[in-house]
């Protein structure tokens, strides 16, 4: 385990790799989503915000596809706390491979071309990972760092098909399949505390999203968020009664993950501004302590109970 830590953080990982603190930049290259523009559904997944999940991402005008400027902004509010700091474009906002493949050839080179560039994190859906887009990554993946993350939320098709996801497990499989067999690196984003979700259908899914070789996880708190289709159909719904009941699950999410897949985050990151509940998610580095110390407590660490 890296770091000393009772789990194996991206940020260790990362720091190991590149010798620094490395940090991703928020890109939004102006792409949209099969789920909204009607090509899989209308709408959007419920849980998603009206920003793509991308609140926190700096916008780049997909007309000029000038990264600079964002780049240059967000190195300079971060560089004073981080002056050595690497630095990986984050495609977060939406669907990050919906969109001709000559498209997102320019866009993402765009990003990889400018020098304060080490690599790249590609934000997308399972369902858009064509033959084309696959030899795309594959072409980058040969000469810079980089990983993609697939929105699989759950296991359970009855949650993907409640919460208007229009992509099934099956989908999700064949498509870590084909990228791990590119030898792309995987990382795997679930959301715990799913509307109809049990605490041991959770563990289910993160049970089989380990039973193959990914390279990382997120694990995100539900957020009910103001923009969301979710807080129109169910605004009262409540993830997590308590901290305590969320940090307790995250301890055995984390238990049973194999020690050498990287975590990339325990929680979310919601604006205040339209974050509805769980009332105490905003407070992210209190949850974050609270795992940390309900790990020692429990003297127990990731893959522990493998």
């Amino acid at each position: 385990m890296q770091g000393g830590e009772r789990y194996n953080s991206i940020s260790d990982y990362l720091k190991k790799e590149f010798g620094n603190k490395t940090v991703k930049l928020s890109i939004d290259a102006g792409f949209t989503c099969p789920n909204r523009d009607g090509t899989a559904g209308f709408g959007g997944c419920a849980f998603c915000s009206e920003g793509g999940s991308g609140e926190l991402a700096s916008h780049v005008s997909a007309a000029d596809e000038d990264y600079s400027s964002s780049i240059t902004e967000q190195i300079g509010r971060l560089s004073e706390k981080w002056p050595d700091a690497v630095y990986l474009a984050y495609f977060q906002s939406f669907t990050n491979t919906y969109a001709p493949v000559s498209v997102l050839r320019s866009r993402y080179y765009a990003a990889l071309d400018d020098p304060r560039i080490s690599g790249i994190a590609i934000a997308t859906r399972p369902d858009c990972l064509g033959d084309e887009v696959l030899d795309l990554l594959e072409e980058i993946n040969r000469d810079h760092f980089m990983w993609v993350e697939l929105g699989l939320q759950s296991v359970h098709d009855e949650t993907l098909k409640a919460m208007n996801t229009c992509y099934t497990y099956e989908v999700y499989e064949k498509a870590v399949d084909e990228l791990i067999s590119r030898g792309i690196r995987v990382v795997t984003h679930l959301i715990l505390g799913l509307p109809g979700e049990t605490e041991e259908m959770m563990l289910e899914s993160v049970r089989s999203v380990c039973s193959r070789k990914i390279f990382g996880m997120k694990l995100h708190l539900m957020n009910i968020v103001k923009t969301s289709p979710l807080y129109r159909m169910m605004p009262d719904y409540i993830p997590f009664e308590s901290i305590e009941d969320y940090v307790d699950l995250v301890v055995r999410c984390l238990e049973i993950i194999p020690p050498e897949v990287t975590i990339h985050r325990l929680t979310g990151d919601v604006p205040r501004k339209i974050l509805v509940s769980p009332e105490w998610s905003y407070r992210k580095r209190t949850i974050l302590n609270l795992i940390n110390s309900e790990l020692k407590k429990r003297d127990t660490r990731q893959g522990a109970a493998l």
